[in-house]
């Protein structure tokens, strides 16, 4: 199912948005950021704003966009422990990206000398490997062919039923009453995405 095909199934209203543009990260250095995403990721380097007065970098690829704000007093649970022993944890936050072919990609970081971890989600017969790694500042990234399990909507499910691990809260007094055409189905639309994001990590791990 494409996600054209997502959105005809929703007939809510929702803020009028098109795709992913960009993801921003900050980094202890910026040079040494963006040539881990030029060289390890195949990100570009792109012309930046001049109005900014800060210290940074654009990168764009795949059609999304990297841009990367310097922070050298960043400072991270991890700085003084060797990189050998810092734990990559594929269940912490991370981007991830399709790829092509898995294994080309362990043999590439392998050359490069970079540490990884796999994973395998299983879903009716479907298959998914996951290699995870950290850029430069500790950020997990992760690639894999997630293209081998289908994109399908809980709604159009013979029985859906919310895993036991996932619960839903009525809007709080901070994002105040659901009210129009949202209020109708809002909630199914939160129940389907959070069960589907608990469900894959409940394939993984």
């Amino acid at each position: 199912m494409s996600f054209m095909e997502i959105e005809e199934v929703s007939n809510c209203e929702s803020l009028p948005l098109l795709s992913l543009n960009h993801v921003s990260i900050l980094c202890r250095s910026v040079w040494a950021s963006a040539r881990f995403y030029e060289e390890v990721l195949g990100f570009v380097l792109i012309k930046r704003p001049s109005s900014f007065k800060f210290n940074g970098a654009w990168l764009y690829n795949y059609g999304i966009g990297i841009h990367l704000i310097e922070n050298p007093s960043l400072m991270d649970e991890y700085d003084s422990m060797d990189e050998i022993i810092r734990p990559i944890n594929p269940k912490d936050n991370h981007i991830s990206f399709q790829c092509t072919d898995v294994g080309l990609v362990k043999r590439r970081l392998q050359e490069m000398g970079m540490r990884y971890v796999t994973a395998l989600v299983e879903d009716d017969g479907a298959k998914v490997d996951q290699v995870f790694f950290h850029d430069p500042d500790g950020y997990m990234i992760e690639l894999c062919n997630c293209e081998n399990i289908p994109i399908i909507p809980l709604a159009s499910c013979p029985v859906f039923k919310p895993t036991s691990t996932t619960t839903f809260k009525k809007p709080g007094p901070l994002t105040g009453p659901i009210t129009g055409p949202m209020a109708k189905c809002g909630f199914m639309e939160n129940v389907m995405m959070e069960s589907l994001s608990m469900d894959m990590l409940n394939f993984s791990f």
